[in-house]
């Protein structure tokens, strides 16, 4: 009685409702069912699934949500032929369907066929095991049970094949690649293999035991788990991986060339060909990288895309928008590796913000200083979209939201290799001010308004509990791989850069390992690899724009004078349009506590002489206005000073002719 009642009674309790909510989330990769779509979604079903009834209010079932969380995020590219699936029997909406289920306790776990009939309830999992690698076993065996009618409609071959099958298979040539896994019986690696290459196209896995004595003899393996490779061409050899272990056996395969995630449904164009269609719209020529560098083309690309287009939005930037801007400029300025033109140009840029003691600028004044009209010696920014690292198979993936990643990986790794860089700049007080910082910036100013809304949530969520340099590095890398995690397999996922656990294997072999059978990652050799690869030794200045050399002044000049060419960045591919301009006087004012020169020059307007006074500038109308008002501020001072002293006479020669 009191286990039939005690579901309403907690339900009766104020927030009951929004801890069941927040147990499991749209943004987990499983399927939160309710009463209305459970029996249509696992009837007749092209997949298998797996549901896990539970309730809300079950210590038990908060506590293991975490590891089906897990689960879920392990299986993910299973999808297609078994889902993951939650239903909280908590709910007042679910009671019905739970007790049309039979559940009786939490949590049930109840697996479903492929193409079962609407009077299919389920089968009950009573293994006492349900850790992550028991329960995928299970989904392995429920898929290899599967008879031949009732199989899942994309589910590949499980069982092992044979010396026989696969013998004849050496030196043919096909049009993708066959990977052959010959393991031990008790091994449930290549299975795995083979729902984790899923939605991959391009490539076959097939596995065999290591009974098969004649392919062993043919193949030369000596060790299991092992991959033998099928090439297109007919070649074929013994594929190397630095850990026999499932992650690396999958990451691996993902890498060969010509494997991609699939793009088009079933029955469609391969993803191949459409990587190739793909790759003749790509409107920027294709420039080669090594995967183990970061490259400062990307950084640069990075600033230039946030300063003179993200940004530029903004006609005004004040109140908050201001110290947002004011706190980006100036986190940039003190971290930015190598010094340099734009190490130059965000500490003039960051003196300058500083400087003004208005609460409101035009951001046209921003861009002309990032144009460098002022003609400031060392400063310069590209006007050019190079992407090295971050390019994408066609333009709109990748690109900018990689090149900000990038940049703010580096800046986190920086803060940790200059603990003092920040001192005195209003940011040294907060915990991980990268972080900080970042998560401003997304908010106030990233263009993509849900992409936006999800950082703020994990910010939100954990980025408080961040209280070292060493966790700010490790909690922004963890952010971008869960993100990664969401966006595998969606329009926005490169073809040709399949989003994945990051770095991969041949990158980092020391960040990969497993317990229980199930990956994880060893934090103290990410940390490291992070800061090898982030770190400024590691960067590659291979495509970055050089600043333009300007000419020297003129041999008879005066030594204030000088003839800078002057020129404006135009929109588009970002050419540069110079002209001759006639020496121009330049002034020496302090910017903050930067040594800058501010000069006369084109305001780009009109052509006309002006001289820039902190980046505002004047031009010769109203110069000849401030001479006139000047001139006659001088007259009316004058003629004051006379009236007044006429008056002090006459009133002296009044004064003594009264004594008198």
């Amino acid at each position: 009685m009191i286990r039939l009642w005690l579901p309403v009674l907690l339900w009766l309790v104020p927030g009951a409702q929004a801890a069941a909510a927040q147990l499991y989330t749209d943004q987990d990769p499983l399927v939160i069912l309710s009463s209305g779509s459970l029996q249509t979604s696992v009837t007749n079903s092209s997949s298998a699934w797996l549901v896990q009834f539970f309730s809300s209010w079950c210590g038990h079932c908060i506590q293991y949500s975490g590891t089906w969380k897990s689960l879920a995020q392990d299986v993910q590219d299973w999808q297609l032929v078994i889902n993951m699936a939650v239903l909280d029997c908590a709910l007042e909406e679910n009671f019905d369907v739970c007790k049309e289920y039979s559940i009786r306790f939490y949590p049930t776990f109840k697996y479903f066929r492929a193409h079962s009939p609407a009077t299919d309830r389920g089968t009950i999992y009573r293994g006492a095991d349900r850790q992550i690698q028991s329960v995928r076993q299970l989904m392995i065996n429920i898929l290899q049970n599967h008879t031949r009618l009732d199989r899942p409609n994309h589910c590949p071959p499980l069982d092992p094949y044979s010396s026989v099958d696969l013998l004849p298979l050496l030196g043919q040539r096909s049009d993708h690649y066959t990977a052959i896994i010959i393991e031990d019986p008790d091994s449930y690696v290549g299975r795995e293999v083979i729902l984790d290459l899923l939605p991959f196209s391009g490539l076959e896995v097939k596995r065999c035991l290591s009974s098969e004595l004649p392919l062993l003899d043919a193949l030369k393996i000596t060790t299991f788990p092992s991959i033998y490779l099928l090439h297109p061409n007919g070649t074929h050899t013994h594929l190397h991986v630095q850990k026999r272990l499932r992650f690396f056996f999958s990451s691996v395969l993902r890498t060969l060339p010509g494997v991609q995630r699939r793009l088009t449904s079933e029955g469609s164009s391969s993803s191949v060909g459409l990587v190739g269609a793909l790759q003749h719209r790509h409107l920027q020529p294709w420039r080669d990288f090594d995967r183990s560098k970061v490259y400062t083309a990307d950084l640069e690309s990075a600033l230039h895309y946030l300063l003179r287009v993200e940004l530029a939005t903004h006609n005004t930037l004040e109140g908050e928008e201001l110290k947002v801007f004011k706190d980006f400029v100036t986190l940039v300025a003190k971290l930015y590796p190598g010094g340099g033109s734009v190490v130059k140009l965000m500490e003039t840029l960051s003196d300058w913000l500083l400087s003004l003691p208005l609460q409101r600028i035009p951001y046209q004044a921003v861009l002309d200083l990032v144009d460098n009209k002022m003609s400031i010696s060392g400063v310069f920014l590209g006007a050019e979209l190079r992407w090295v690292g971050c390019q994408g198979s066609q333009a709109g993936l990748r690109g900018y939201p990689c090149s900000l990643w990038t940049l703010f990986h580096v800046l986190t790794v920086q803060h940790e290799a200059t603990p003092t860089a920040m001192e005195n700049t209003g940011l040294e007080d907060e915990a991980a001010p990268v972080l900080q910082v970042m998560r401003r910036y997304i908010r106030m100013f990233f263009g993509c308004e849900q992409c936006g809304r999800h950082f703020e949530q994990a910010a939100a969520a954990t980025m408080d509990q961040v209280q070292t340099r060493d966790q700010q590095i490790l909690w922004l890398w963890n952010q971008h791989n869960m993100v990664n995690y969401r966006l595998a397999g969606s329009l926005s996922d490169d073809p040709l850069f399949p989003k994945a656990p990051w770095p991969s294997p041949s990158l980092c072999a020391s960040c990969h390992e497993e317990k229980n059978g199930v990956h994880v990652w060893n934090y103290d050799n990410v940390l490291l690899f992070l800061r090898h690869h982030y770190g400024a030794s590691n960067l590659s200045p291979r495509y970055s724009m050089t600043p333009p050399q300007l000419p020297p002044p003129p041999p008879n000049a005066h030594p204030a004078q000088t003839s800078p060419p002057g020129g404006e960045l135009q929109g588009g591919g970002g050419q540069r349009r110079r002209e001759e301009t006639r020496a121009e006087e330049q002034l020496e004012p302090q910017l903050g506590h930067q040594d800058s020169r501010e000069v006369t020059g084109h305001t780009g307007d009109g052509g006309g002489r002006g001289v820039w006074i902190l980046g505002l500038g004047f031009n010769s109308v109203d110069m000849s206005l401030c001479v006139v008002l000047y001139v006659c501020s001088c007259l009316f001072l004058m003629l004051l000073f006379f009236f007044f002293k006429v008056r002090s006479r006459r009133w002296k020669l009044r004064h003594s002719r009264l004594q008198v």
